[in-house]
């Protein structure tokens, strides 16, 4: 399932790096104290069906440089997807140019030179898949009509398609920083309408990996997305209540990004987080664990640097319920006084530990609940934490999941959501940066009628 890719239509990183060189020896003609490139190349396959037709076929091979240019503390960026010498003469120049009109700030800056990634072990990240479009148009059929054989209340799909991208990135600095990425990302994925004499419902269901043969089989996939959908078929809306909710793990992750989102630095130097002031304070319970893994082999979120070239590690974020770090890049961080954290451009494979239970075992400690497994719209404010979002899901009594739910909203505050996490699950998902199992809240203000 993973033969290699014909050397026909590889593409060549070599080409990156003289691209990288000539437009930082271009900066540094033009007077930069500083410069930092980005030189990408990606190609993919995306193949999609829909009711046992052929819908589209998409391949993409794209490329892209960006340059950002320092005047002591002035900076500019430009980019452009033309390599040739005179387009990237010419985006050097419009960088230089931008960098004239902004003002002095002096957080502007490279990273610091002792912070920058030294070591680059092999994370396993570039697994390349060559399928043919009727190989990858197969997939999909086979997944798709899984799905619909699987229940006659199955009448409907919104398409099984079949992905595969792969990428290659330099990024380099004036300050002696040079680094390589290759990586690959595979995808199948299937969005099935069911029907009943209550009316239709829709769900889905999709793998990922960085290999393609450790995706889940088409059936698999198709199997899972049909039994998602005909369980949400005689969907019920219930009176306003206020009990424990289950988020699923697909849609617990949703909370630990919000954390994130409250703990990174552009919103701590801004004062628009909800967290401000909080390193060394208890935002959790004591039993919650949250941590980076960056160097985790073949994962989603595996780096051995961030976007500036500092060096990542496996670091604690939260430890026994306590907040230990910020979330920096260089430029944060100075503006906050601090130093960085290896951040920048994001979080690497953060990991909430998983405890003992699954989740049925979670669904069967509850007297009375909420199971989540679908969430609607950005109801959040990150200033105050107020947090309320139209949601689905399943009621649940007596420990035992009792009928489908839509049509409700789960509202209340980060802080309170935070502090009131009664268990994290071990059924981890896996396919996103982010790596978290359900999450079980004490209570939630659930609004239906």
């Amino acid at each position: 399932m993973e033969p290699a890719a014909p050397e026909s239509s590889r593409l060549d990183p070599s080409d990156l790096g003289h691209v990288v060189e000539t437009t930082l020896a271009e900066a540094t003609r033009r007077g930069a104290s500083g410069a930092e490139a980005a030189a990408a190349l990606s190609q993919g396959l995306s193949v999609n069906v829909r009711m046992g037709e052929l819908e589209t076929v998409e391949h993409t091979r794209d490329r892209s440089l960006i340059i950002t240019v320092y005047f002591e503390q002035r900076t500019g960026s430009a980019s452009t997807s033309d390599y040739s010498p005179a387009s990237v003469k010419d985006t050097v120049q419009a960088a230089c140019r931008i960098a004239e009109y902004t003002e002095a700030d002096p957080c502007n800056g490279l990273a610091d030179p002792d912070r920058l990634a030294m070591d680059f072990p092999n994370l396993d990240l570039f697994h390349p898949w060559n399928p043919s479009v009727d190989d990858a148009r197969d997939m999909a059929l086979e997944c798709e009509q899984t799905a619909i054989d699987h229940d006659r209340r199955i009448e409907n799909s919104e398409g099984a398609s079949v992905s595969s991208h792969e990428g290659h990135e330099v990024y380099a600095t004036t300050g002696g920083f040079w680094g390589e990425i290759r990586k690959t990302r595979h995808g199948l994925s299937c969005s099935v309408i069911g029907r009943d004499d209550s009316g239709m419902q829709r769900d889905y269901w999709f793998s990922s990996s960085r290999q393609a043969a450790q995706l889940d089989k088409p059936d698999v996939v198709g199997l899972e997305a049909a039994r998602r959908t005909v369980r949400r078929l005689d969907a019920r809306k219930i009176d306003t209540c206020q009990v424990p909710v289950i988020f699923e793990a697909p849609v617990a992750s949703s909370l630990i990004s919000h954390f994130v989102g409250a703990i990174s630095g552009g919103a701590l130097y801004r004062k628009a987080s909800f967290l401000l002031d909080q390193v060394g304070q208890r935002v959790f319970p004591d039993f919650v664990q949250i941590y980076e893994q960056p160097l985790l082999k073949c994962a989603m979120g595996s780096a051995a640097y961030d976007s500036e070239g500092v060096t990542t590690s496996a670091d604690n974020v939260v430890t026994n319920g306590v907040l230990q770090r910020y979330l920096l890049g260089s430029y944060s961080a100075r503006r906050l006084g601090l130093e960085t954290t290896g951040n920048a451009g994001g979080i690497h494979n953060l990991t909430a530990e998983s405890g003992d239970q699954d989740l049925a075992n979670l669904i069967g400690g509850l007297e009375k609940g909420l199971l989540v497994t679908e969430l609607i719209g950005f109801g959040v404010n990150m200033v105050t934490g107020d947090y309320s979002r139209g949601a689905a899901g399943f009621w649940i009594e007596n420990g035992q999941i009792q009928y489908p739910v839509e049509e409700v909203t789960v509202a209340g505050n980060l802080k309170e959501i935070f502090s009131g996490l009664c268990a994290i699950g071990k059924d981890v998902d896996t396919r996103r940066n982010i790596r978290c199992g359900s999450i079980l809240i004490d209570g939630l203000t659930v609004a239906g009628d």
